[in-house]
């Protein structure tokens, strides 16, 4: 799988934040509520991951394929919430009645947890995209990675009120065999992508799309973005390839569990 360029300029932009974040929590931190079930409380800092209501563990594969099949098509969002993109993105999915996995930067979901409610409500997918998008996830320690997957879960469901995150993706596709065996037990399955957009690097909105029709043949999760930049191209890439896909004969699912 492709790194995704422009991935480190966005680790900048939240690095400092994740830090702060970092020293308040005091060590790994895990939410325990189950997915959908909201809960009054979270439990302390540095709670342990195997307890009564420990999420039931799915596989460690990266997953691609769409549960709705062969014509399926999965539609995945990086690095937000972002007050600016986020109800712009969720508006154009409304309008033509697709649900999408949102992959959030932990940071931005606590910063924002009302735009991660919207997306809850709304219907579609948590995924953990880490504390701090660190695209060199994969050169650094055991311990720093479970820092990143598990405060990034604990962030995101607490921003939702209790929704667990259904996915973990890598920062650039940086996975390790332990960060996908470490999501995979908190029930996050591991996800990838056929089609990189190449949306972060504005290229125009006539290229998005060309680069969706030209490698959607590659299999069927998209990525695009709603944060790190102006997203605008995104917003009207979405607009024009989510009716063509639709008069294609595709439809519209989310990525296997």
């Amino acid at each position: 799988m492709a790194r995704r360029s422009g991935g480190q300029g966005w680790n900048s932009r939240v690095v400092g934040a994740a830090l702060a974040v970092t020293v308040l929590a005091g060590g790994v931190s895990v939410w325990t509520a189950q997915a959908g079930e909201p809960t009054g409380t979270a439990p302390k800092a540095g709670a342990a991951a195997h307890d009564d209501k420990a999420p039931k563990a799915v596989a460690k594969t990266i997953a691609h394929a769409s549960d709705a099949g062969a014509r399926g098509v999965n539609i995945t969002i990086d690095d937000g919430p972002d007050p600016a993109w986020t109800p712009q993105v969720l508006a154009v999915l409304k309008e033509y009645g697709v649900k999408a996995t949102f992959c959030m930067v932990g940071t931005q979901a606590q910063a924002h947890p009302d735009l991660v409610k919207k997306v809850v409500v709304a219907g579609h997918r948590l995924c953990d995209h880490t504390v701090s998008h660190n695209t060199a996830m994969d050169k650094r320690p055991e311990a720093y990675q479970s820092q990143q997957i598990l405060d990034a879960e604990r962030m995101i469901t607490e921003a939702s009120g209790g929704v667990r995150p259904q996915y973990y993706r890598a920062p650039g596709g940086a996975f390790t065999p332990y960060s996908r065996k470490l999501a995979a037990s908190r029930g996050m399955r591991p996800l990838g992508w056929n089609v990189d957009t190449k949306d972060f690097e504005r290229p125009g909105t006539a290229a998005i799309v060309a680069t969706v029709e030209e490698e959607l043949p590659n299999g069927p999760t998209l990525l695009f973005h709603d944060a790190g930049g102006d997203r605008t191209q995104t917003v009207e890439a979405l607009r024009q390839v989510l009716p063509e896909l639709r008069e294609q004969g595709y439809s519209f699912g989310f990525p296997v569990r």
